[in-house]
């Protein structure tokens, strides 16, 4: 069963999004809190895994971050990672007062950009009591180095501070593609990805731009939420990694892995980054409802 929900940030933005509660038992249900990466929105393939999660007796959570898709905030198109983790403690609040939810039974779900956004909101949230962090972002500094060229950084710099004076003045914020073909400049330069959208259908389309703010770029350059992957526990830990990933580096993310302490698992799935949302799409999910369901206590 699927009804939409919205709820007020800590600083008053509304996100909005679904409660997804199992058609089978009368609750309260265990309750995975879910959003996307970086500038993705709740249907994009969000609702897929939650079907699954919720046929195995978990609620979810499931909303688009503010200045994404029908949630609030501004400046639009803007990917503020540490708003975006404070989204997911806001929304933990809020399924923790829902009468269909079991408030001592929350773990959180995230991929690829909020796949690094669960680490440090199960490290400073003790309410969370399960995590799956897929395909996750683990280091902005590793990242801009694996992803751009020297040259590339320089130009993105000069454009950080020329938008940063032209903000000042009261100019708008620039803005800069999520993705783009081999050679021009965007937010995500990965071959695989561009592959991926180009081919989606979803070019376009209102559903989702491919735009966000140059700022989100800096910021995204400046996060490390794999600094907290020693303080998870005592949260168990399920990683899913793919094995040639070059937008979330593999080893990257595999050296990340070793730092976490136990309780943690580790699941490797052949291919690239967007193969958890295609051809791996039924291994991950699958290893996610069953952590979940197991450490969630579903029915």
């Amino acid at each position: 069963m699927r009804r939409d929900i919205e709820f007020a940030t800590s600083d008053g933005v509304t996100l909005r999004g679904w409660l997804i509660t199992p058609e089978q038992g009368g609750g309260p249900f265990p309750c995975v809190v879910m959003a996307h990466g970086f500038s993705a929105v709740k249907e994009l393939f969000l609702d897929r895994y939650a079907e699954i999660f919720a046929a195995a007796g978990l609620a979810c959570v499931v909303y688009d971050h503010r200045n994404f898709g029908a949630s609030d905030g501004a400046p639009r198109l803007e990917a503020d990672p540490w708003l975006q983790v404070q989204g997911y403690r806001d929304a933990i609040t809020f399924a923790s007062l829902q009468p269909e939810i079991d408030r001592a039974r929350i773990g959180v779900w995230g991929t690829s950009y909020s796949g690094g956004h669960v680490l440090p909101v199960a490290a400073l949230d003790k309410r969370v009591k399960a995590v799956v962090s897929q395909v996750p972002f683990i280091s902005g500094l590793q990242n801009m180095r694996r992803v751009f060229r020297e040259e590339e950084v320089e130009g993105l710099r000069a454009r950080f501070d020329a938008d940063r004076e032209a903000r000042f003045q009261g100019g708008a914020p620039a803005m800069l593609p999520v993705f783009a073909e081999a050679g021009a400049t965007c937010a995500l330069p990965s071959p695989e990805e561009w592959a991926f959208i180009r081919d989606s259908g979803l070019l376009g389309t209102d559903m989702w731009l491919n735009e966000v703010t140059l700022r989100s770029a800096e910021m995204m350059m400046a996060y490390e939420p794999g600094q907290y992957i020693e303080q998870i526990m005592p949260a168990p830990l399920l990683m899913i990694v793919t094995t040639r990933d070059i937008v979330t580096p593999t080893d990257i993310a595999l050296d990340a892995f070793k730092r976490a302490h136990a309780p943690k698992e580790l699941m490797l799935v052949e291919g690239g980054h967007m193969e958890v949302y295609d051809a791996q799409f039924d291994r991950g999910s699958a290893a996610a409802r069953d952590w979940l369901a197991r450490h969630l206590g579903a029915g």
